[in-house]
């Protein structure tokens, strides 16, 4: 036997499993590439991988990772969500101001912002299914009604100074060892969970998946596809105000520009996690890979110090091409 003999053996073999497994593929190029930018890091500076380091990574992104669970939900359907920014800003802003200037209790703001949240997605969700409006359009629209919301309330910083939320924001959980996390960081990996189970192992979750892979079939199926959309809408708004109120403990202040941008952020950790942009195909778990990514890229930026914090969208953009690209070519091997 040549000595080349067991290396295409081994060639053979990573090809007949990576077509077997073809769905886990962009999930396991992302844990790949994840595992590279630590190791990178951890080759060019000291204490890159170090506990607390780690940890920072999920308290400086709780508040992205939430966002980005609920639009994981409708890229799932095959739609887009636009206003998760902007809904996440205006849950800042209730929150500072019911609280700060009329003295509303937490124990009611919060639950109010999360309905608020669901309410407005919910309304996208109905516009796109019974109007038949396109989701770009009718997110948009989103984004303008909340951030305008904002504005309307205030245009400048509140700063938040009540008990319960400064508690909230300053109180960790510590590890053996001294590492800590933030309660956010508890509250966004539970969110993980509940949306690994729901999608997995619901039929909510199953017509997700239905809805996204074929919307016609999904409906000759017996599947409620407008039901389904609505709902996935109404899943991304109030994953967008929970985050808006993680990232109003993060900052302890509601301000209408905060979180600008955020959905796209949110967009390119869901696809760079493997998630495909037509819909159909993808997994939450993914999305947590894909916000961490985005934050292993900030960390090294921020440990080079000379480097232009533009360097992250400049990185960011490179990664969303490339997976974008992964994604085409996946999807033009299923046709043929």
């Amino acid at each position: 036997m040549s000595a080349t003999q067991p290396r295409a053996a081994a060639g053979r073999g990573v090809r007949t499993f990576l077509a077997q497994h073809r769905d886990y593929v962009p999930v396991m190029a992302t844990a790949v590439l994840f595992a590279l930018t630590l190791e990178a890091g951890n080759y060019r500076y000291l204490d890159f991988l170090a506990g607390q380091t780690i940890a920072n990574l999920f308290v400086d992104n709780a508040f992205l990772l939430v966002i980005a669970v609920g639009m994981t939900f409708v890229i799932l359907t095959g739609g887009i969500d636009l206003s998760v920014g902007a809904v996440a800003a205006l849950s800042t802003m209730l929150c500072a101001t019911l609280v700060e200037r009329h003295g509303w209790p937490p124990a009611l703001v919060i639950p109010l912002v999360l309905a608020a949240g669901a309410l407005i997605g919910g309304a996208m969700g109905y516009a796109i299914h019974h109007f038949e409006v396109q989701p770009f359009i009718a997110t948009l629209a989103g984004m303008f009604f909340a951030r305008g919301l904002c504005y309307l309330i205030s245009t400048n910083a509140i700063p938040i100074d009540d008990p319960v939320f400064t508690t909230l924001a300053q109180s960790h959980v510590t590890f053996p060892g001294g590492v800590f996390i933030s309660w956010s960081v508890v509250i966004a990996v539970a969110v993980v969970a509940v949306a690994f189970l729901t999608l997995h192992y619901t039929r909510f979750g199953r017509a997700v998946y239905a809805v996204g892979g074929n919307a016609q079939s999904a409906l000759l199926m017996g599947v409620p596809v407008g039901r389904t959309v609505i709902r996935a809408y109404t899943v991304s708004g109030l994953c967008s105000a929970l985050g808006g109120v993680l990232f109003t403990l993060y900052t302890l202040s509601g301000y209408s520009l905060h979180l600008v941008g955020t959905e796209l952020d949110a967009i390119a950790a869901v696809v760079i996690g493997g998630t495909i942009l037509a819909g159909g195909s993808g997994y939450v778990l993914g999305s947590l890979l894909g916000v961490l990514v985005l934050g292993v890229i900030k960390t090294i930026i921020t440990f080079e110090g000379t480097l232009s914090s533009w360097w992250t969208k400049i990185a960011v953009g490179t990664l969303l091409f490339a997976f974008v690209l992964l994604q085409r070519l996946m999807t033009s091997r299923r046709r043929a």
